[in-house]
């Protein structure tokens, strides 16, 4: 068994000398990388044919909903059936819905615009949000199979840093791709890569789990799961704020905008635009495998949130391209840190046992929150205005901030320590 090598703990690559979790790395990058240029190549096609913010509110709206609406089930799934088979479903189904995406974009062009075709081309995309809604408990509970749990915290930096070092090269891809090869292209090289993960993954071997005697009926497993999140204050609040942090101060779905109408860059300056905020996080993430935060971590995390909000007030009023990109890219350093102390500290305060559930609770707060955030800032847009929607998405930011500060002192006094994780029973 991998984990059973024992790395060190103060070796910076301790993970990566696991070749279990190396195979995984590889196979979420390049997953990663494929749903990177689809959600590129989505938010530039839909708004030229439509040159409507909602209609990029609607591409969040429908990979959420899928997502929501099945995370607590994946949850009970993953923590009762074997966690690589649920990720392989799920990868197949983001395959099926990239080669669907191609072939809607290859026949369909001309009478794009129509609303058959818009029906269908949201519907794809719901598919992807259904896989995204079960893939991520099972892997959040695959990592805990294979990763000792001293190495939680550097397995979160350098899975930080795979998913970031995708985040930039999907969304430059995905642009060139789309600016020199057009949509269809796009779609079919994305599912080509996210079939190569699938494959890696099928020669990922996690540690087996022993069968469970006390195996609850599907609702009362779900009920355990989110009792555990909900009465766990760190947890909890955690959680919370990065909902509403991503909810309110994402800008996401409105960089299309902001690339054709604002700072008029095109395409190619979409994918620049999306990639950004990967670059500044992937730098956290390389700082964090080497020093990662344990002393003071729940407050550096507050802290981290409000740099993220104000980046995000910043960029709604900057009308400079260089300027745009930096604050990107720093927001993009200020939400790592906050992935790095929720993939770190939801690790170490989980049951192994209980890992699905919570995370797919997790799915529902925060991972669809990115969706969710993106629907938010479609209408808030076609309501507001763009520049508005945004600096009152950061302001808003700020002020969760300050609740979840004085809410959840046991937040603010947290530290990343695998011998002494928790300040509750």
């Amino acid at each position: 068994m991998a984990a059973s090598s024992s790395p060190r703990r103060d070796d910076p690559f301790a993970a990566l000398r696991l070749s279990e979790y190396r195979l995984l790395l590889a196979a979420r990058f390049l997953a990663s990388v494929g749903l990177q240029m689809e959600f590129v190549a989505a938010g530039w096609q839909i708004y030229a044919l439509t040159h409507d913010p909602l209609a990029l509110g609607f591409i969040g709206l429908a990979a959420a909903v899928p997502s929501l609406l099945v995370s607590l089930y994946a949850g009970h799934l993953a923590d009762v059936v074997e966690r690589k088979r649920i990720t392989l479903v799920s990868l197949a189904a983001f395959v099926v819905s990239l080669a669907g995406l191609g072939f809607l974009s290859f026949h369909v062009a001309p009478g794009a615009t129509t609303a058959s075709h818009r029906f269908l081309f949201y519907a794809l995309i719901f598919l992807t949000g259904l896989g995204r809604g079960f893939l991520e408990p099972a892997v959040f509970g695959l990592i805990g199979e294979i990763v000792p749990k001293d190495l939680y915290g550097n397995s979160a930096a350098w899975r930080s840093f795979a998913w970031q070092a995708a985040a930039i090269l999907g969304p430059i891809v995905g642009g060139l791709f789309y600016g020199f090869g057009g949509p269809v292209l796009t779609y079919w090289t994305a599912g080509g890569l996210v079939a190569v993960g699938a494959l890696l993954f099928l020669g990922l071997r996690a540690r087996p789990r022993p069968p469970r005697a006390d195996r609850l009926p599907v609702w009362a497993s779900v009920k355990e799961g989110v009792a555990f999140v909900f009465n766990h204050q760190i947890i909890l609040a955690a959680m919370a704020l990065d909902l509403f942090a991503v909810l309110f101060g994402g800008a996401v779905a409105l960089l299309p905008i902001f690339a054709a109408d604002i700072l008029h860059i095109g395409p190619e300056g979409l994918g620049l635009l999306r990639a950004a905020p990967a670059a500044g996080a992937l730098v956290v993430s390389f700082t964090l495998a080497f020093r990662p935060i344990r002393k003071g971590a729940g407050l550096k995390f507050l802290w981290a949130v409000a740099g993220f909000g104000l980046c995000m007030i910043l960029f709604g009023l900057s009308r400079n391209v260089v300027l745009s990109v930096v604050l990107l890219a720093l927001s993009g350093a200020f939400d790592n840190v906050s992935v790095f102390f929720r993939s770190t500290g939801f690790q170490l305060l989980t049951p192994d046992r209980l890992k699905g559930r919570v995370a797919a609770v997790d799915n529902i707060f925060v991972g669809s929150s990115n969706e969710i955030g993106e629907a938010e800032s479609g209408f808030a847009a076609r309501w507001l205005g763009t520049v508005e929607a945004v600096v009152l998405g950061g302001c808003l930011t700020l002020a969760v901030v300050v609740v979840a500060a004085w809410r959840a002192p046991l937040l603010r006094k947290f530290d990343l320590d695998p011998d002494r994780p928790t300040l509750e029973p």
